[in-house]
Formats: structure tokens, sequence, C-alpha cells
């Protein structure tokens, strides 16, 4: 699987974290090291205290590949402490010019994916980051998703173009990638989001900090799988607080870039978040997440918040009746 790999200094780094990830470990490791590349590369895996047997797999792979498994082990689980990123970063190689990202319960399925994205950024230097289609995968039911993550976002079935571009202008128009399709430029993003005051760090803050310096690209082959399960750190979360979550990340642009495309996010957010508070019969709460709206949002999106839940509500009132009937 290692046979014949280049030697010298990594040029990309692959950070993967993990917890509790024993199930979908082995999976992810043998994705980076079946990767066919002209170049060195090195996979710093964190191991976050996993209560399983995740990190006794990752020392059996640290120790049959040394050149490349850089093992992290925790004894303390740092997760919300805000430290796992900065002892990545200390462990990477300086070398290093760009970053990838996998979590340990995600794979990569195309040997070639790292050597495309690589290639693509070495020859376009207005690009920072470069990204490529996926599929879900739902472990529960132990099936993939009929589309792609491409074709759901655009609603088709397919097209004839290889790559698409994404920008801070088109960057809230939907979301374009997941972190484990992502290789971007190294550099001290985390820094220049500490010193414009962010207080998150997830990934569409971070993205949206990427694209700050150059364009991104969205490469349409299926390089990669990402996995819905109920140990999930995102997946496992309900509706309201993702679009809390979503919400609250996309506020925080607004407030610190002064970037009112955010507003598209957090309308829609919001909207979700009022007509759960409305269907849960949580009165008080819907009339203060409603006047928190207002009291932020520019006239036109608040008047567009304010047609689009009233016509929910009322729709779903009807309908409530006429069961009535």
């Amino acid at each position: 699987m290692t046979e014949n790999r280049p030697i010298g200094d990594p040029l990309v780094s692959i950070r993967c974290l993990v917890y509790n990830h024993e199930p979908y470990l082995r999976q992810c490791l043998d994705g980076f090291l079946m990767q066919q590349t002209s170049f060195p590369f090195e996979a710093i895996v964190h191991d976050d205290a996993s209560t399983d047997g995740s990190a006794a797999i990752l020392r059996e792979y640290a120790e049959k590949y040394p050149d490349i498994i850089k093992p992290i082990y925790e004894t303390e689980n740092q997760w919300g402490k805000g430290t796992i990123s900065k002892t990545m970063d200390a462990a990477m190689h300086p070398a290093s010019k760009y970053i990838a990202f996998c979590e340990g319960d995600d794979y990569w399925t195309d040997p070639h994916k790292l050597q495309l994205q690589v290639d693509f950024l070495e020859t376009h230097p207005d690009y920072v980051i470069c990204s490529h289609n996926y599929r879900l995968y739902y472990q529960d039911n132990q099936r993939f998703d009929k589309k792609s993550f491409y074709e759901w976002r655009t609603k088709d079935k397919g097209n004839d173009l290889q790559s698409v571009e994404y920008s801070l202008e088109n960057y809230f128009d939907g979301w374009w990638t997941q972190p484990l399709t992502c290789v971007y430029r190294r550099g001290p993003y985390r820094d220049e989001m500490e010193q414009k005051g962010y207080k998150s760090f997830r990934d569409d803050v971070f993205y949206y900090t990427v694209l700050t310096h150059g364009k991104g690209m969205l490469l349409l082959s299926e390089m990669g799988v990402y996995r819905i399960h109920g140990g999930g750190g995102w997946s496992s979360q309900g509706g309201i607080k993702k679009a809390k979550l979503a919400r609250e990340n996309a506020l925080q642009i607004y407030q610190i870039e002064n970037d009112r495309r955010a507003f598209s996010i957090i309308g829609s957010c919001t909207e979700k978040i009022l007509i759960d508070l409305y269907e849960s019969g949580k009165k008080c709460e819907f009339l203060k997440e409603f006047i928190s709206f207002f009291r932020i949002a520019p006239l036109k999106e608040s008047y567009r918040l304010f047609c689009l839940v009233g016509r929910c509500i009322m729709g779903r009132t009807r309908r409530k009746l006429l069961k009535r009937i």
C-alpha cells in the first residue's frame, strides 16, 4: 500500500480528528494510505481520549506506517477547550504547503484524490482551496444516498461540468463542501479569526476566512464519503440545534465582516427555529426569537421572514383545522 512512495519533506499534511471511531477508523486510514502521489505527505491523527479501541488501531497503523501516520494521543478529552487545532499545528511538518482534512468516521474513495487537488492548486495560484464531490452514507440503514452532494445541491441528476468555482460572492448560495473533501493552502487563518474576534471556528466560518485569500474550486468527481451515524459530532445533532449553530456562525460573519449576504443564512435558520417553537407551543420563546431577529436584521430581511413565517404558520393552522372537519 505504501511501496515506492516519494521520500522527503511532506508537501501535504492531512489532519484527522478521532473520537470513538473504532468501527470506521481503519477505512479512514486506508483511504490515506492508498493515495498515489508524486509527493510525500503525512497524516496527523489526533485521538481525543477515545474510550473505545480507536487508540489501539491508531497505534497499529502508526507502527506499521511511521513515515505517514503521525499519532497524537490525549489522556483527557480536549473537545471544546480550543487546544486541538494548536496541538495539530505544532505536530505538522513545517515544510508542508497544503492541508487536507478527514475525520476518522469519514473516508476517501479515490487513490488520486490528493494528486488531483494538489495539481490544481499548484497550477492555479489565485485559488486557495480545492474541494470535490462526495456521497452520504447512512450507517444505521447501511445504505448510500441515491445522489451525490452536488446532484442534491443543484437538484439535478447530472451535467457535463467537470468543476464549479466558488468564492465569497456565492458563498451563501448554499454549502459548497465538507471538510473531508478539502485541500487548502496552509496559512494563519485561525490566528486571523482570533484577531478579528471570532468566538467560533466551525467549518462555515473557517472556510469563509480561507476564501478571503482567494477562490475555491469544486471538482465534481466523487472522491469521498461522509458518514451519517448516531455518534457523529455534527450528524448526531438535531435539526434545530444545527440551525442555531449555523445562525450563530453566520451572525458572527455579519457582525465582524459586515457582510450582509450572511443574512440569507441567518434568515433561513431563524425561520426553522421559529416554526419549531410555534409548533412546540413555546409562544414566549417564539416571540423572543422574533423580536431578537428584528433588532438586528435589515428591514428587507425582517419583512421577508415575517411573510415566510406568517404563510407557513397559516398554512399549518389551516391543515390542522381541515383535519378536524
